[in-house]
């Protein structure tokens, strides 16, 4: 403050007072000082954990180190899984792995990211889990979704809209939720397929990207991949089979992994955030596990936003996703993040929601007040100009 004449709202001050719990009064002080506090006092005020002699440093760390190593409940006699380097290919515009694969159409501002269920039934004991080690397809999926975020974030910024699709068996995915349900915490490395898949399902919730998904024939949005479906901004899901297809309509199933497994950075499961006005229906869901929904049956459970039959299937998806890319990216970053994570405010929720989109630099950008923005032809008859990085 007394040297910027700004705050670092999102990390430094949630930070002080829900991370580090500093006094109230304290933290106000702490955030005028020129100088900042140093020695005993900040051992005191909480703002750090312990003041060492600079010769003693090294040694403390590792020392402090082996003590919260020595605190961990993972088993130390059990080898864990090793993580090879991933194997993405990338050719023009089109990016693959094992277990995904995403094309980039630039024109339309869309990334369409299809997931592969698994080819073949999981292991029976976690032996097998543990001797698929990185090749077991919940981790397999989790790495390479993890992945593929970290690059469509970085490296495509134009990229405003990720679609999500599925394909493959449903049973499959289901059976390797129940391994995975079987396996937490009882084997090294086993815990981490379900806290990967935490981590990318999080991922997925938190870009500032518009994420919709679309459940059609032949998915297999199950369980841990029917995560992805609720966690978009927005979901489509076909009533029936488009004409000429011979194949079975779309259908959801839930599991055991939808109701704890990933928890969303307030705390709460996607269901129960989902439903926040209406906490009884997450809990009656629980009575269709394993329940093939058909678009129907998924529509009134309040699964999925919208389900157009084969007549109006293509045009409002079409639709969606052109009015979506219409906006201007930095309110959409703002929509989103403010609407993506309602309940429990946590210290979590506050950094990647709203903290992060807000903070009023969307009415700052060029998008709202630059030659061409939105505030500033708003009412002329012109159409705004907007840049289309997200950030």
């Amino acid at each position: 403050m007394p040297l910027l004449a700004v705050l670092p709202g999102t990390g430094g001050l949630t930070r002080l007072v829900d991370k580090r719990k500093v006094r109230r009064d304290r933290a106000d002080f702490f955030c005028t000082l020129e100088e900042g506090i140093k020695g005993q006092r900040a051992v005191e005020w909480r703002l750090v954990d312990e003041v060492v002699p600079r010769s003693k440093l090294e040694e403390t760390v590792k020392l402090r180190a082996g003590e919260m190593a020595a605190r961990s409940d993972r088993p130390q006699a059990r080898r864990g899984i090793a993580l090879a380097p991933l194997a993405r290919t990338i050719e023009g515009d089109r990016i693959g792995y094992g277990t995904l694969t995403c094309v980039v159409d630039r024109d339309r501002g869309v990334a369409e990211i299809t997931v592969a269920g698994p080819a073949t039934a999981p292991p029976t004991n976690l032996e097998g889990i543990h001797s698929a080690g990185a090749g077991f397809w919940p981790l397999a999926l989790a790495r390479e979704l993890d992945d593929l975020i970290l690059h469509l974030r970085a490296n495509e910024e134009k990229i405003g809209i990720w679609v999500f699709r599925s394909a493959g068996n449903r049973d499959l995915v289901e059976a390797h939720d129940r391994a995975l349900r079987g396996a937490r915490g009882r084997l090294a490395g086993s815990r981490d397929p379900t806290l990967s898949q935490a981590h990318a399902s999080s991922a997925s919730t938190c870009p500032p990207r518009s994420v919709f998904a679309l459940i059609e024939p032949g998915s297999c949005f199950v369980g841990t991949l029917l995560e992805l479906a609720l966690a978009a901004d927005r979901s489509y899901m076909l009533d029936g089979v488009l004409e000429g297809d011979a194949g079975k309509p779309a259908a959801v199933r839930l599991t055991g992994m939808n109701f704890g497994a990933y928890p969303m950075v307030n705390g709460l499961t996607r269901l129960a955030s989902r439903f926040l006005g209406e906490p009884d229906r997450a809990l009656q869901l629980k009575g269709r596990l394993g329940e093939d929904l058909d678009a129907a049956a998924a529509g009134e459970a309040g699964l999925v936003t919208f389900a157009p039959d084969d007549i109006d299937w293509e045009d409002e998806v079409r639709i969606g996703i052109e009015a979506r890319a219409a906006f201007s990216p930095d309110a959409l970053t703002g929509m989103e993040a403010s609407l993506r994570f309602g309940g429990p405010e946590t210290l979590e929720s506050k950094i990647f929601s709203r903290l992060s989109a807000w903070q009023n630099w969307i009415f700052q950008r060029p998008n709202a007040v630059g030659d061409k923005g939105a505030l500033r032809v708003y009412g002329t008859g012109q159409r705004s100009e907007f840049d289309r990085r997200r950030v």
